[in-house]
């Protein structure tokens, strides 16, 4: 059926914020279902702990497509894997609204998570093909500020959808946004490079783990973003579940945050150009460290209010704002040429740490605020260490 598309031409601008969506989707699959998460034991039975695997399921699945999508981007056309991953994403979804009890719901996220994850690899490889120079490099850090901000809007929209529709909404909903998607990427599929890994270098995993600029930026980017991602797949529960409170306080925390990325994010390549970027992304990664650990502090003495968490949550998500697109794009740089493999390592990175972060601290949000910050604070600490501890290379790209 969407082998009978027919093809047309598109201009780059066009095409890139095809390719914007689908990474979107992709990201959005955890993110969009947060909200909805608490309310998932009382729907299918099961234990809050088991809910939380629905995230970390997820994001378990995505690290694993992310690496296949890898290998598999270098040897087929990756336009044409572009299509198969965002459909095979639409069919999971609109089927994880049907799962019978959170057992199948946990299998089907894998899967859906695996699928989906094939636009964040293809990405940069496809800009590479559309754009040429510096406005290759701009259109970079601008896929790394979309990446970015996804993770803050996604649970807003899912907190919607969870209201007009329950929990199934937001996975018909993305079932049908990717459906959408695959079909217009078969449409335009000729405007895209048919092989924009012959415009790569194409090195292995191992070799490019092996460059100490990619491993600390990289590293440094997964701990940062997992710590922000950890923190926010676990608030919902925490709020309503165990505090007793509304979805609402979530999203007021959210908002707040988001307000803050967005702006630090505009202003991060003026900084990093002013101040340099490296320097601008040990700030950042600082600033992240220390918003966490006056979180610890706080709640670590029983603090619950929204008046002291707010602020010191849109310090967190400003500090991460400041290094978050240009760290992105300083690791796709350090790749030497293999965006592919390069974006696929980084969101991989990403993911895998969320995931062991998410599935660490599940067991013990009972007990609160704290094991959900202590988990955040020791992931951020990690991404400074990575810039610390791992020296820079005197290589050349």
């Amino acid at each position: 059926m969407v082998g009978a598309v027919m093809t047309r031409n598109a201009s780059p601008g066009f095409l890139f914020l095809l390719i914007s969506f689908g990474t979107i989707l992709g990201i959005a699959g955890t993110d969009l279902v947060l909200p909805a998460v608490p309310t998932m034991p009382r729907e299918l039975g099961g234990t809050p702990a088991l809910a939380q695997m629905v995230l970390a399921a997820y994001a378990a699945g995505t690290l694993v497509g992310l690496l296949t999508f890898g290998e598999l981007g270098a040897r087929y056309s990756p336009r044409k894997l572009l299509v198969w991953s965002l459909g095979l994403l639409a069919t999971t979804s609109i089927l994880s609204a049907f799962a019978p009890n959170l057992q199948w719901l946990i299998a089907l996220r894998f899967a859906q998570g695996a699928f989906g994850s094939g636009p964040a690899v293809f990405a940069p490889g496809f800009i590479q093909g559309l754009y040429t120079g510096e406005k290759a490099a701009g259109m970079f850090g601008r896929l790394g500020s979309i990446e970015s901000l996804t993770p803050a809007l996604a649970p807003l929209a899912g907190a919607f959808l969870l209201k007009v529709g329950g929990w199934e909404a937001s996975f018909l909903v993305l079932g049908g946004c990717a459906a959408f998607c695959s079909i217009a990427s078969r449409a335009y599929s000729r405007s895209l490079p048919d092989r924009p890994g012959a415009l790569e270098v194409h090195r292995s995993y191992f070799s490019i783990l092996q460059n100490a600029d990619f491993l600390r930026h990289a590293l440094s980017q997964a701990f940062s973003l997992a710590g922000i991602l950890i923190f926010v797949f676990g608030a919902p529960a925490v709020m309503t579940e165990v505090l007793g409170g509304g979805i609402q306080d979530f999203i007021v925390l959210q908002i707040c945050g988001i307000a803050n990325f967005i702006l630090a994010s505009n202003l991060s390549n003026m900084l990093a150009q002013k101040f340099g970027v490296e320097r601008m992304i040990f700030i950042g990664t600082a600033g992240l460290s220390v918003g966490f650990l006056l979180i610890l502090a706080y709640v670590g003495i029983g603090g619950e209010s929204l008046i002291i968490l707010v602020p010191l949550w849109v310090l967190t998500n400003g500090a991460f704002g400041i290094r978050g697109p240009v760290g992105f794009h300083q690791a796709i740089i350090a790749s030497k040429g293999d965006h592919s493999r390069g974006a696929a390592l980084i969101v991989a990175a990403i993911l895998g740490v969320t995931a062991a972060g998410t599935a660490g601290a599940a067991p013990f949000l009972i007990m609160g605020w704290w094991p959900l910050a202590l988990t955040s604070c020791l992931t951020a600490l990690s991404a400074l260490l990575s810039l610390t501890l791992i020296p820079r290379s005197r290589s050349r790209p």
